[in-house]
């Protein structure tokens, strides 16, 4: 069982969002080219989903500036602008994107008093979003993983997969991703080579797809 999941393909990652990433739009036609041709047995989306005065806000804490690093929930953590603020157009999933290719959304970063960067657990790892038991239910085997960012999102949920689904093979989509920062892009990619998780790109999985 061959999964695709996409992580926070949102309009408040994207140019114009609350938070972009740069070239975040980029990534949305290989989404879709994924979905369609990539051999895919099951499609997950994963969707930041913040309440309105969530403690990541920087405006959650007076006198502090969004991108300044601020703790919550005994964890260190980067206070970002409001983003992805639930029921707002900021975090609904992208336009282009072709929804009808998705079979399952997980919504992540609902608790107040918590970031969730990973579409797998909260970032003081206390508490699941249940994606794990989604994808151990419908016996995936084989799981790929890109979106936005790499240096947040998407390095915490394939780290999170290689320990949480054991046995699966994880493999990070490079060309599916866009990522903050360059630095710490590296040291994303870095982290999740050292957990196990394989770099591959679009093309790839496609050739993979046509028994190239």
């Amino acid at each position: 069982m061959k999964c695709l999941l996409l992580i926070d393909l949102q309009n408040g990652f994207c140019p114009g969002g609350n938070l972009a990433v740069p070239g975040g739009d980029e990534v949305i036609p290989i989404a879709n080219r994924l979905m369609e041709e990539g051999g895919y047995d099951l499609v997950v989306a994963s969707q930041d989903w913040h309440p309105a005065g969530h403690g990541s806000f920087a405006s959650s804490h007076p006198g502090r500036q969004p991108f300044e690093m601020g703790e919550l929930k005994g964890q260190p953590q980067v206070l970002w602008p409001d983003h992805c603020v639930e029921h707002t157009d900021d975090a609904a999933l992208h336009p282009k994107l072709d929804l009808k290719k998705i079979d399952y959304i997980q919504k992540k970063g609902m608790d107040r008093l918590v970031d969730s960067y990973s579409a797998f657990r909260d970032n003081d790892r206390s508490a699941h979003t249940g994606l794990a038991d989604y994808l151990k239910e419908r016996d995936v085997t084989e799981l790929d993983i890109g979106g936005l960012a790499t240096d947040y999102c998407v390095q915490a949920s394939a780290i999170d997969a290689v320990e949480m689904l054991p046995g699966v093979r994880v493999r990070f989509v490079e060309d599916l991703s866009r990522g903050i920062d360059p630095a710490t892009i590296a040291v994303a990619e870095r982290a999740m080579a050292e957990a196990g998780v394989a770099t591959v790109r679009a093309s790839q999985i496609l050739a993979e797809a046509r028994g190239a």
